[in-house]
């Protein structure tokens, strides 16, 4: 500590070459040792690049605060769809703007995900930039991420591919677009009625929320149907009867190859690794214009000062990102009726308790999620057992059985697949055995019957023994009325028959 002093003094008043050196070799020996080395400084870089991965990675405990990278043909429609973009970025995601066509483009780094949604507002761009291109977008779903795809008149082939692979056909005819002279905006119309109002809506408060939608929706867009091969995708916003598809300024030769409600205006999809995917045929549907436009469905005298589409596309994105119809199951047990701990083994017969916590996000908190319907298989080859669970109305689901009378490795499987929820996939397996040797019963009551024949066949035997045996007795004996009252005394006539016979034959001899 002194020498320290000292040597501040010296640099404080350096008055021979000594003292300058030494304040010299001081600096810089205080500048290398707060200088930082070069593997800490790449290890600093490295954290901060991965930051936004980590402040905003999905997770399915808390399915909030997550990256969405928006692709444009154009960077004006940030502003002409602006009230749909800001409406995400309330609800707390990190919308991350790009063109289709940037070369810097990318979904993944080191082999994870840079974000957890990806909205295509680019139906003309015919490929991507840098690393992103149809097969990056089918992993990206495939990975469990969420897609919004919306298309428009000349869709190009690239668009129409990756709908295709959701089990989404557009129309083939390049020029084509949905037209309706019956249920068309009176207001927005311009003699082509191809700005149709629909309210056609699917039935489902989970995908499409519980305040129901008064106003029609405005759609100026391309037609598509569903593929009959996949059963997973759903229309949401169908098209009236008198609805076609065709080119607005040609006259038609053939009739149309999508008409009436075969017509899907807007579609969704839940993979079954719950990656969740709306397909619109229109990009105007989220635009602003149409978000304020007023709306008078023709045929109708009611006016209507703002459009449901606002109401439509927000609702239906909360469903998209996950913010409701999310599902999540915890704390699965069992145990034997009247113990807590779970068991390695269950003998057959035994009596069983099981219980599951099933709860819902509702965009800030999970909830409790209360159903009827939910049900467990106890399973081995074919479900032995089949139970509906009760619920508590707090999130528990619970059951009692009894375990059959079969032993093997069996599942508990709970798969819980209903429309607009999260598909649940449980199982648990535990064996079952039979009874040990001496864990039987002593006497089964079923049993009784053949108790009673064992016991009966056996005094049978006694008294036929019996009766075999003085029928033997009373052939060789000459007193045939001593049994049974003298029978001994029979037997010691005999004794003396004996003797006398035996004296006999010996006085014989001596004579």
């Amino acid at each position: 500590t002194r020498a320290d002093q000292r040597t501040k003094s010296l640099c404080q008043n350096p008055s021979s070459t000594v003292s300058t050196h030494i304040c010299k070799t001081l600096t810089t020996t205080e500048l290398r040792e707060q200088r930082p080395t070069m593997p800490s400084l790449s290890v600093f870089v490295t954290l901060i690049s991965l930051l936004p991965l980590l402040c905003h990675s999905f997770s399915p405990e808390a399915p909030t605060n997550r990256r969405l990278l928006v692709l444009l043909d154009d960077l004006s429609l940030q502003s002409s769809h602006s009230i749909f973009f800001h409406s995400l970025i309330s609800r707390g995601f990190d919308l991350d703007f790009k063109l289709a066509d940037d070369p810097t483009l990318s979904l993944q780094r080191y082999n994870q995900y840079l974000y957890d949604g990806l909205v295509l507002f680019s139906p003309t761009a015919h490929q991507f930039g840098g690393a992103v291109d149809f097969q990056a977008v089918l992993d990206f779903v495939d990975s469990g991420h969420d897609l919004i795809l919306a298309a428009g008149a000349s869709a190009s082939d690239l668009v129409r591919s990756i709908a295709r692979q959701c089990g989404v056909n557009f129309d083939e005819d390049p020029s084509a677009v949905v037209i309706d002279h019956t249920n068309y905006a009176v207001l927005g119309t311009q003699g082509d009625h191809t700005l149709i109002a629909s309210d056609d809506f699917i039935q489902s408060d989970v995908i499409l929320g519980k305040n129901k939608i008064e106003a029609p929706v405005l759609f100026k867009g391309i037609a598509h149907s569903l593929s009959a091969s996949n059963s997973l995708v759903l229309k949401v916003l169908s098209a009236s009867p008198s609805a076609y598809s065709a080119s607005p300024n040609a006259k038609l030769s053939y009739p149309p190859s999508l008409t009436g409600s075969a017509i899907s205006l807007v579609s969704v999809l839940q993979a079954r690794n719950n990656a969740r995917i709306l397909i619109s045929g229109s990009v105007d549907m989220f635009s602003n214009q149409l978000f304020k436009s007023a709306v008078q469905k023709a045929g109708s005298s009611k006016k209507y000062e703002k459009s449901g589409n606002e109401q439509f596309v927000t609702e239906l994105s909360k469903w998209i990102f996950h913010e409701r119809g999310h599902l999540k199951a915890v704390n699965v047990r069992h145990h034997k009726v009247g113990e807590t701990d779970e068991p390695a083994i269950y003998r057959i017969n035994d009596d069983l308790d099981y219980s599951i916590e099933i709860y819902e996000w509702s965009g800030k908190s999970w909830e409790p999620y209360v159903a009827g319907d939910v049900q467990v298989q106890f399973f081995m080859m074919s479900p032995y057992v089949l139970k509906t669970l009760a619920t508590d109305q707090k999130g528990l689901y619970h059951t009692s059985f009894k375990v059959p009378d079969v032993y093997g490795v069996f599942q508990f499987k709970v798969e819980y697949n209903r429309l607009g929820y999260t598909s649940l996939s449980l199982s648990k397996q535990i064996p079952v055995r039979p009874f040990r040797h001496n864990e039987y019963e002593r006497f089964i009551t079923t049993a009784f019957p053949y108790y009673g024949a064992s016991f009966t066949t056996m005094a049978g035997f006694f008294i036929f023994s019996i009766v075999f045996m003085y029928h033997n007795c009373c052939l060789a004996c000459p007193q045939r009325w001593c049994w049974p009252a003298t029978w001994s005394f029979g037997a010691k006539a005999k004794n003396r028959q004996a003797s006398t016979n035996l004296a006999g034959v010996d006085s014989n001899l001596t004579f």
